[in-house]
């Protein structure tokens, strides 16, 4: 009678755990084939790097400085500096098609970006780092370019451990907020990547090798070719809170 009755306990069993969901993990990171790839920051100055003024994040300085951009422990470090006033730091080179990527290990409040085909005024396409309540990671944004495209699939909380996801069909986040806490480690060196070709560019980002946004643009708003850049946003005060960048790459993919 004991072993009938263990049988027909395990047949009870089973369909109520059939219907329990596994439980998702975090995407697997990509293999990306880093052949071509080649240094824009050599870990020890801004060779090949100037800072710009230029842009409206410079308005507190009337564009007499663009913001405070050192290296420190290897790392290109940026801050406001004066309250209020940021700016760019952008390669001296420009490119067309190409993929850049980098670790960022930044303070969570100050609004940051990676620009793709900049200006020295800050015109171009920014893939997000506003990394505070409220910003994005690695959606696109039309930055001096009237705002558009502006795409998007999450959003930050209060606390950089909890994100809201956003719909946006084209291309849902591939990270639940569940396990955002689990993916994204505040405090540690993290890569971000971003792709731009053609024009109107096809713009794609990953966040730790796991594709984010994949967007197509429709209009062509900048030159074929322009700067890579990193931005300190202007406004409140963030002279003591830092982003930091390293391990800056950068493989062309124009047409030779």
């Amino acid at each position: 009678m004991r072993s009938a009755a263990l049988a027909l306990t395990s047949l009870l069993l089973v369909p109520i755990v059939a219907l329990i969901p596994a439980r998702a993990e975090p995407p697997k990171p990509e293999k990306f084939d880093e052949t071509g790839f080649v240094p824009l920051f050599d870990g020890k100055t801004l060779n090949g790097w100037k800072v710009s003024a230029k842009t409206g994040h410079s308005g507190t300085t009337k564009n007499k400085s663009g913001g405070k951009w050192v290296v420190e422990n290897g790392a290109i470090v940026g801050s406001q500096d004066v309250p209020g006033n940021g700016g760019i730091v952008i390669t001296e080179k420009e490119y067309g098609d190409f993929e850049v990527a980098l670790e960022m290990n930044n303070d969570y409040g100050p609004d940051s970006g990676l620009f793709l085909r900049s200006t020295d005024t800050g015109k171009c396409y920014q893939t997000m780092i506003d990394y505070h309540s409220g910003g994005n990671l690695m959606g696109v944004y039309g930055e001096g370019i009237g705002g558009k495209p502006h795409v998007l699939n999450f959003n930050f909380k209060k606390e950089v451990t909890d994100i809201e996801i956003k719909e946006y069909k084209p291309f849902p986040s591939p990270v639940s907020a569940a396990d955002w806490p689990k993916f994204w480690k505040h405090g540690e060196w993290n890569e971000v990547r971003a792709r731009i070709e053609s024009n109107p560019p096809k713009i794609t980002t990953w966040i730790k090798g796991v594709k984010f946004m994949e967007f197509q643009d429709t209009e062509k708003r900048l030159a074929d070719k322009g700067g890579i850049a990193l931005q300190v946003h202007g406004g409140g005060d963030y002279t003591k809170q830092f982003v930091r960048y390293r391990n800056i790459r950068v493989k062309d993919l124009s047409k030779k």
